[in-house]
């Protein structure tokens, strides 16, 4: 379907149907409950920005990303931006103004950060199944991609995270390559790449994919379709690139380290290719006389896609590097096995199929049904969205965080699929056509596979029980006599790390962040080791209490891999005679015990 055919006018409407699907998302949240609110499923990076938030409000720098409060003494500096603490704060500082309550404040940008995101995302999945698809693919792409967001959970009330701003950003990019026409949709593409590199590096592969497409339309037309389209659109992204990739370095990097390097976070290496392949991109668009040869174009965009790997190699060759290569081994794998977002394909699989299906099956099947169609019917939209969801789904084969990516887009292009269906149907008298497009839908909605093989697993006796959340120090209640203590250093497993920090004053050793390298390795070398040298460690850090979780899935990790250590000793209640255990109820998960200094 040609992007003519994507009424002006639409956007209002689908506008109001974004608005609409995140508003019910949200009341199917309240009547739950709010589980994820209570904090039922505690998650750590979501708790760990809000002491980043709590942190800016008083008073800590913009330009300052240390976290003292986790780490060796003098914390280490995270890799996350300001760009997603920014907006949070000015919420709670708002309320926080009308009610002159800061928790109030703060409980208010919990339920209502994710609701707007989600309106524009579904939005945005919606210009884009318009222009892939037509007017029958909107009806099945508001319900299949907003049950796509709303079970994904990255959405949920209270997740502050910063990947629902990462695929916000992404389908607002993919929107303007597809639904959007000329310089100003090109810009529009451009800037939501470079606010996504901005927010974090897990958007790296989209913004090149999205550099790629525009680069590729350029190449194949050059100024000859209509009205130069496709050379508009690949200045416009180039200049937007360029543009706003400069002002979120002035942004977010302080000038003492516009110089300094960093691979896992928006800094010289990432502005500098920005800088350099946005403009290269405008200058080659903007010279008549390369639009009017293929060869001269081609040519062009190779020059300028060699400069930026000459760039690369050149200035930053580390960058170029499997990002966990130089992690200690131990840290490979004690560590890696704890953080989800990171896990491959085949650990999934074997770790827990059913979350594979869920994962999986809809874009296998999306990409599928998506290159049949471009075989029927080819438009360049289709490809665009083919090219994003196979990087996407190659992520996540990778490491499963491509998974938040993946799904949404995937049912875009099932909700053409069955938009073609439904046109099908009304076409036909044929009586298979009905159960045939109920099957269509059915398949194309990724929460019924994930009730299938939830199904099948339950029918096999595979499925294990949940884990109580009261058993896992997963609530704010498991901290209330923790948070009762003297501040102090803690010496905890690195899952209650961030929990610890946003739910009493205390600083801690480890939590799950790669950069806190020396922190993680002196928890494990602690909990691992002998009671002797778990003491060399608490001394050495200066560290007053020790916490133990018996039902956290760390816990259980680190004893099995140690079971004459320390914390093994501490599960099976051999404590060393200069731990105390404080007086708890016993309903407390969190063991608590305090460090007796030396005679």
């Amino acid at each position: 379907m040609p992007q003519s055919a994507v009424r002006p006018g639409t956007w209002r409407v689908d506008a109001m149907l974004g608005l609409a699907g995140a508003l019910l998302a949200l009341g199917l949240h309240a009547l739950a409950g709010f589980p994820t609110l209570a904090g039922a499923n505690g998650d750590n990076d979501s708790l760990l920005r809000l002491v980043e938030i709590r942190d800016l409000i008083a008073g800590q720098p913009w330009f300052d990303l240390h976290q003292y409060r986790m780490g060796p003494p003098g914390g280490f500096i995270m890799h996350w931006s300001r760009l997603v603490d920014a907006p949070i704060a000015a919420v709670i500082l708002a309320v926080s103004a009308l009610t002159g309550k800061p928790a109030t404040g703060e409980a208010v940008a919990l339920l209502v950060w994710t609701t707007p995101l989600m309106a524009a995302a579904l939005t945005f999945l919606l210009r884009i199944a318009r222009a892939v698809g037509d007017e029958w693919a909107t009806m099945p792409a508001f319900i299949i991609c907003a049950a796509a967001l709303h079970f994904s959970g990255v959405f949920a009330p209270g997740n502050i995270d910063h990947h629902n701003v990462q695929l916000t950003l992404c389908l607002a990019a993919v929107a303007a390559l597809i639904a959007g026409r000329g310089y100003v949709a090109g810009i529009a593409a451009g800037a939501a790449c470079a606010l996504m590199l901005g927010v974090g590096m897990e958007t790296l592969p989209y913004v090149a994919v999205a550099g790629l497409t525009v680069a590729t339309a350029y190449l194949l037309n050059g100024r000859s379709d209509a009205s130069g389209e496709a050379a508009a659109k690949a200045a416009g992204f180039g200049t937007g690139l360029a543009g706003f990739g400069l002002a979120v370095f002035v942004a977010t990097v302080p000038a003492s380290l516009w110089l300094s390097p960093y691979c896992d976070a928006y800094s010289i290496p990432q502005f500098s290719v920005a800088a350099l392949s946005g403009i290269g991109l405008a200058a080659a668009t903007a010279s008549a006389v390369l639009g009017r040869s293929f060869r001269a174009r081609l040519a062009a965009l190779l020059a300028l896609g060699i400069a930026v790997a000459a760039l690369v190699a050149a200035a930053f060759p580390q960058c170029i590097a499997q990002p966990y290569a130089g992690l200690d081994p131990k840290l490979q794998q004690l560590y890696l096995s704890q953080v989800t977002e990171a896990q491959p394909f085949w650990r999934v699989l074997s770790g827990d199929w059913v979350k594979a299906a869920g994962f999986y099956v809809t874009p296998i099947l999306a990409l599928i049904v998506l290159g049949l169609r471009l075989r029927r019917h080819s438009n360049a939209e289709g490809w665009i969205l083919l090219a994003f969801l196979t990087a996407a789904f190659a992520v996540s084969l990778w490491q499963v965080r491509g998974v938040t990516f993946s799904l949404p887009l995937a049912a875009v292009a099932l909700a053409a699929w069955v938009g073609d269906w439904r046109h099908r149907t009304a076409l036909t008298a044929d009586r298979y056509a009905m159960p045939r497009m109920v099957t269509v839908w059915l398949v194309s909605l990724n929460v019924a596979w994930s009730a299938a093989a939830h199904a099948a697993s339950t029918a096999l006796g595979e499925t294990a029980p949940l884990a109580s959340p009261a058993g896992t120090c997963e609530r704010a209640a498991d901290y209330a006599t923790l948070a009762a203590q003297s501040p102090t250093t803690v010496l905890a497993i690195s899952n209650l790390g961030s929990q610890i920090l946003a739910r009493s004053p205390h600083r801690v050793l480890a939590g799950l962040y790669h950069r806190n390298t020396s922190g993680i390795l002196f928890t494990l070398d602690a909990f691992t080791g002998t009671a002797e040298q778990a003491r060399a460690t608490i001394e050495s850090n200066r560290i007053g209490l020790v916490v133990l979780c018996r039902g956290n899935a760390e816990t259980a990790l680190l004893t099995g891999h140690a079971p004459a250590g320390f914390l093994a000793a501490l599960r099976r209640g051999e404590p060393p005679d200069w731990l105390e255990k404080l007086p708890q109820d016993a309903s407390e998960p969190l063991e608590i015990y305090r460090v007796r200094p030396h005679p």
